[in-house]
């Protein structure tokens, strides 16, 4: 399915597009900051579908985490140091799905605070701990000692 939401107990943590989000801001990130890749040099170099990257680094352009130059010498770069920029950032601009209503992981058609399964509030706690670590960790966390001069 189609930028469907990470797998609940697989190994899918991101959407495709929030991956290939994910990987073409590192890519970036190590590239330097202020520094234009086009992105075809993006898709080459990760392996990813050109049109999907083009588009994918559009939508991080127009919520502010990258900029963009038009014309032959153009491309993409950071905007904002990858410190800046939180996991949690990153996905929340990519992510196309809605919120999507809580399902209950037993298959209850009641399940929610007032009327929990026995899994409901475990979950939560998961859940809250996910959540906490993709705004705790940043493009500059996971780039470590690869981060380019100037990006962090």
């Amino acid at each position: 399915m189609r930028n469907a939401p990470p797998a609940l107990f697989g190994r899918r943590f991101l959407s495709q597009t929030a991956e290939h989000a994910l990987r073409a801001a590192l890519f970036l990130g190590r590239a330097g900051h202020g520094r234009l890749v086009s992105a075809g040099q993006v898709a080459a170099a990760l392996g990813m579908p050109p049109n999907y990257t083009a588009k994918t680094l559009r939508q991080l352009t127009r919520r502010g985490l990258l900029r963009s130059v038009r014309g032959p010498h153009g491309g993409f770069a950071l905007l904002v140091k990858a410190s800046e920029i939180s996991l949690a950032r990153l996905i929340d601009a990519v992510e196309e799905y809605p919120e999507r209503p809580a399902v209950c992981l037993l298959g209850h058609r009641t399940c929610n605070g007032d009327e929990p399964c026995s899994a409901h509030r475990r979950w939560l706690d998961v859940q809250a701990r996910t959540n906490s670590m993709k705004e705790q960790t940043t493009l500059a966390d996971l780039l470590g000692d690869d981060v380019a001069p100037g990006s962090s």
